[in-house]
């Protein structure tokens, strides 16, 4: 074997690896292409403003669930000015209303409760009350007719008057008076009856039609008023204890409902574990008297 052949032979198989290039053969054409420069528009082309880059919309963050991005979404509020006005004048309707149908349901919850025959004796009380009136205005119209009508219209003033002084005297307490009506007696054994109570079954009675009252020896007046005084009621600075007896001069069969309507003064005086008694009676008595007081400054026009 030859010497060039021995050089063949130990020659190993596999050339060495060459070193890499710094950089891909792409990358180094771009590095030498030079930068790219937009083509020129032809004459009398106008030229075009560049398209806004398109904004990128965040997108919700990563990791939360659909209820995390609500509540988020909420909270905190952002409240304008108008949207509170708005939630403030809701907020008063509501309020408004609330209070209507509170105060329209307390004042029907007792007539919600209320049994057949109470509902019945409620209507006959109104009824009777339109009826007094009714015949107060006749009485007024037949009074004006004899006026007019009369041949000796002084004589016939005169009567009137005389008549109209009476029944004022029983409304002041001034005279005695009697006549049909009834007997309530109030006993208070727990000392919860208060002065309000009383003035309560006092009104309830004139609505009912009373003309004459009288509670334990005192008159009861138009200008008369009641206060809490220690154990007892005051009734014009006159002191009373229990038991309470009212003495009411009017149509019994007015009167009597009137006290025992549902919600009413016998209801309520029971709710404070007092004992309440009403009798019906053809005369009553009342001769509790007020003295005349003689106004002051006021003249009748006449003089």
């Amino acid at each position: 074997m030859n010497e060039h052949e021995h050089h063949e032979t130990t020659r190993p198989a596999v050339s060495p690896p060459r070193s890499a290039p710094d950089a891909s053969p792409a990358a180094g054409l771009r590095r030498e292409l030079p930068a790219e420069v937009p083509a020129e528009a032809p004459a009398g082309t106008p030229m075009r403003a560049p398209a806004p880059a398109e904004e990128e919309v965040p997108g919700p963050p990563p990791g939360l669930t659909g209820r995390q991005r609500l509540v988020k979404g909420l909270w905190p509020p952002r409240v304008t000015r108008a949207q509170l006005i708005v939630a403030l004048l809701l907020f008063g309707l509501g309020f408004g209303l609330a209070v209507q149908v509170a105060s329209n349901s307390d004042s029907d919850s007792a007539l919600r409760g209320a049994r057949q025959e109470d509902l019945v004796r409620i209507l006959d009380e109104l009824d009777d009350r339109t009826e007094r009136l009714e015949d107060e205005k006749q009485g007024l119209e037949k009074q004006r007719d004899e006026l007019e009508n009369s041949s000796d219209q002084a004589e016939e003033a005169r009567k009137q008057t005389i008549e109209k002084e009476r029944q004022l005297g029983v409304l002041a307490g001034t005279v005695a008076a009697q006549g049909p009506g009834i007997t309530m007696i109030i006993e208070d054994a727990k000392g919860t009856v208060e002065a309000d109570m009383l003035l309560d079954a006092v009104q309830e009675l004139r609505a009912a039609g009373a003309e004459a009252i009288q509670v334990n020896g005192v008159r009861v007046v138009a200008g008369t008023y009641l206060t809490d005084s220690g154990n007892g009621v005051g009734v014009d600075g006159n002191k009373i204890t229990a038991p309470y007896r009212f003495k009411v001069i009017g149509k019994p069969q007015d009167l009597e409902p009137a006290l025992n309507i549902p919600g009413g003064v016998v209801q309520t005086l029971e709710k404070e574990q007092a004992t309440v008694t009403v009798e019906r009676s053809t005369k009553i008595v009342v001769d509790a008297l007020r003295a005349v007081k003689r106004p002051d400054y006021a003249r009748s026009s006449s003089q």
